[in-house]
């Protein structure tokens, strides 16, 4: 229906654009025919009353017409001298038009229904001499009219065709679409990996169909990233989950009690993951909140061996539990690595607020620089565990983070400052 009506559309507006540029064109023509007509009916008369007053001449003080010479212009031609019909024959449909012109003495046009008059005086000293004209104007309406018609059919014609091209255009342009919602409907949900392919695009729904296989290889990255983010999510709360389970079961084969410790500190790594999990979520709405960077920056180095450079008065465009959730991780991994000292550093800049997460450890090699936030990656030394999480979180906030080659550890986190989130 959809693309019915959008064809129907087109073709409509194609038929009327044509009808009006038609429409224009007959009546262009037909007052551009009608004013020839007029002009060339206006030459026959004044062709016509030269000729006749070739004919006239002045003998022995009277106006008279050459013998033989004015006969063929009887009915259509009359002269008058002094206001007296010298020669022609009058005709009841023009008689009184005919004789008024005659008698007037100057120059003059009538146009009738029927009949163009026109009066030629004749410079005959001492003599009042009117040559008066009549032009049949039946044949040129006739003409006009057969010309009107033609145009009219020429017209319906061409606005047929028109209508015709620009539906087989439309509908052959409209494959493309109608190839890929038929093959849309084919695919379902069951084979996210199909595509499109229409090749190069010949035109603008071939590119269309390009950006939409674009579009589909974004979504599908997105969807295989989730999943593998649902996968660490997983094993991140399977592993303290197993620990006290496996101690609950050894306590209780054994009748010893469980350490306190122990299931305080796999607790806390089960409550980690969650609150991962719900700062992921709720930072894809919480993009209004803000919060003072150098308060974070505290609670995230509270019980670390930490130092710590942080200017009071930055405030930072992101919620402050998304700031923890991205920094506390990145200290985990500077504090696991660290040979002696992690540094923890804020730089206000124009472009925002850039932390630094500075550890003497061994640094990110230049070859791994893109693979260290990649979900599932982890360096033989132990890089790169959370680091996915801290990803996603950061892209979802619009944080950056990258981690900086060099002989020491360096991750380089920047934050929207706060009111340009």
């Amino acid at each position: 229906m959809g693309l019915t009506g959008f064809r129907g559309r087109i073709v409509s507006l194609a038929v009327l654009t044509a009808t009006l540029v038609v429409a224009v064109l007959v009546v262009l023509s037909h007052v551009l025919l009608s004013r020839a007509t007029d002009a060339d009916t206006r030459t026959l008369a004044r062709t016509r009353a030269d000729a006749v007053a070739a004919t006239v001449e002045f003998q022995n003080g009277q106006i008279r017409l050459v013998e033989g010479t004015g006969d063929a212009f009887d009915t259509v031609a009359w002269v008058y001298a002094d206001g007296r019909l010298v020669d022609g024959v009058l005709h009841p449909a023009t008689a009184a038009i005919v004789d008024r012109l005659g008698k007037s003495g100057g120059a003059d046009i009538v146009t009738t229904s029927r009949y163009l008059l026109y009066a030629d005086p004749l410079p005959i000293q001492g003599h009042r001499v009117i040559v008066v004209v009549t032009v049949d104007l039946a044949p040129y309406e006739s003409s006009e009219r057969h010309s009107l018609v033609m145009s009219l059919v020429l017209g319906a014609l061409a606005i047929a065709l028109a209508g015709a091209v620009t539906y087989l255009g439309v509908s052959r342009a409209l494959q493309v679409v109608r190839r890929m919602s038929a093959l849309a409907d084919e695919w379902g949900d069951h084979d996210p990996g199909r595509r499109f392919g229409p090749g190069p695009p010949r035109d603008e729904f071939g590119e269309l169909a390009q950006t939409f296989d674009r579009l589909l290889d974004r979504v599908s990255a997105t969807i295989a990233d989730e999943r593998r983010l649902t996968d660490e999510i997983a094993h991140e709360l399977r592993t303290p989950m197993s620990v006290l389970r496996g101690e609950a079961q050894l306590a209780e084969r054994s009748g010893t009690d469980v350490a306190p410790q122990l299931v305080l500190t796999e607790t806390d790594r089960l409550n980690a993951a969650v609150s991962t999990i719900l700062d992921a979520a709720r930072s894809r709405t919480q993009r209004d909140a803000t919060c003072r960077l150098a308060a974070v920056m505290r609670q995230v180095c509270a019980g670390r061996a930490v130092r710590l450079d942080a200017p009071s008065h930055i405030e930072v465009g992101v919620p402050a539990e998304v700031a923890v959730s991205v920094l506390t991780p990145l200290l985990d991994n500077a504090a696991r690595h660290a040979r002696t000292a992690v540094t923890l550093r804020a730089e206000p800049t124009g472009d925002g607020v850039f932390v630094h997460v500075l550890d003497d450890g061994p640094g990110f090699r230049p070859d791994e620089l893109d693979r260290v936030f990649a979900p599932g990656h982890s360096g033989g030394s132990g890089h790169g565990l959370g680091l996915a999480v801290v990803r996603r979180i950061a892209t979802a906030t619009g944080v950056g983070v990258r981690a900086v080659a060099g002989s020491n550890g360096h991750v380089e986190v920047r934050f929207p400052c706060a009111g340009r989130v």
